[in-house]
């Protein structure tokens, strides 16, 4: 499926300053029956959002109504884990466009850009300048912009770069899965295909 394109994004976050958050913790096991990537943001940080009875609970982030935004900041190891894809799933479906951390599991980063969720990663310094950011005033913007490669601190102004492969940059800048990208050189393909032998 198609994803909304993703050039620049200026945002709100939510600040989550936990390292080594596995994928269980994003997306518990138990709720992995499903193969259609709808409802999964409900139970993002399922034990995290809510106790045993079903009820929020006020002392987590996601459900503290200071915070807002398409932007999640994580500790550093975020997504560790097993290789579930329905973590990004519920990421995605929560509402979260970006991810912010010091370092990611590849599988989870990988599994990210995919569904069009795009996993920034900077430098400890850098996430830690973002994070006292936030803690000083929950609705300081952060911009993050795909084709300079590039997020910056609006409050500071302070910047720092990040790595992306080429191919899942220009998906995202196109709004393309892997099968979006295959139908819009499908032209391509056939002429190709003619000039193999049978």
């Amino acid at each position: 499926m198609a994803y909304d394109k993703f050039i620049i994004l200026k945002s709100t976050a939510f600040p989550l300053p936990i390292e080594n958050v596995d994928t269980d913790q994003i997306i518990p096991a138990r709720f992995l029956k499903a193969t259609e990537r709808k409802g999964f943001g409900d139970n993002l940080f399922r034990d995290w959002r809510y106790d045993s009875d079903g009820d929020q609970k006020s002392n987590f982030v996601l459900n503290n109504p200071k915070y807002s935004g398409k932007i999640l900041v994580g500790g550093k190891n975020f997504g560790s884990g097993s290789s579930r894809e329905h973590a990004a799933w519920a990421v995605y479906d929560f509402g979260f466009r970006c991810v912010i951390s010091s370092f990611f599991a590849d599988i989870f980063k990988n599994n990210c850009l995919n569904v069009g969720v795009l996993p920034v990663q900077v430098s400890e310094e850098f996430a830690k300048k973002v994070f006292d950011a936030i803690e000083i005033d929950p609705k300081t913007e952060i911009e993050v912009n795909l084709e300079e490669q590039k997020v910056i601190l609006l409050a500071t102004g302070e910047t720092d770069t990040f790595d992306i492969n080429g191919y899942k940059k220009e998906n995202m800048l196109n709004g393309f899965d892997d099968i979006d990208y295959l139908q819009n050189i499908n032209d391509e393909i056939k002429a190709f295909a003619e000039t193999r032998p049978f």
